[in-house]
């Protein structure tokens, strides 16, 4: 009879031991989390129409306006003493002259 009332305590550990297992497992789990990278500018990275035109006519050029916007420049037209003239700015941020 001591045998039988061992196996029984035994067998009442053991599922304890799982129902306590059970919640801790699940508990722990596994994660599945999904990260997105998101490459968003938040500044303009281009030189704009306005500034280019802003920045021709500070340096002499009167009349002037845009002629031709590429991804990598911005070239503005106008009249300067010695006639017509054009400025070649670089399509970034603070629109550096290129070439005048």
């Amino acid at each position: 009879m001591n045998l039988f009332a061992k196996l029984g305590t035994t067998g009442l550990i053991a599922l304890s031991a799982v129902s306590v297992m059970a919640p801790s497992v699940s508990a722990a789990g596994l994660s599945s989390k999904v990260e997105t990278v998101r490459y968003e500018h938040h500044g303009r990275d281009i030189c704009s129409p306005l500034m280019a035109v802003r920045k021709a006519r500070a340096s002499g050029i009167r009349r002037a306006e845009i002629a031709k916007i590429t991804p990598r420049r911005v070239v503005v037209v106008g009249r300067s003493h010695h006639g017509m003239e054009r400025m070649v700015f670089a399509n970034q941020s603070d629109c550096p002259v290129m070439r005048r």
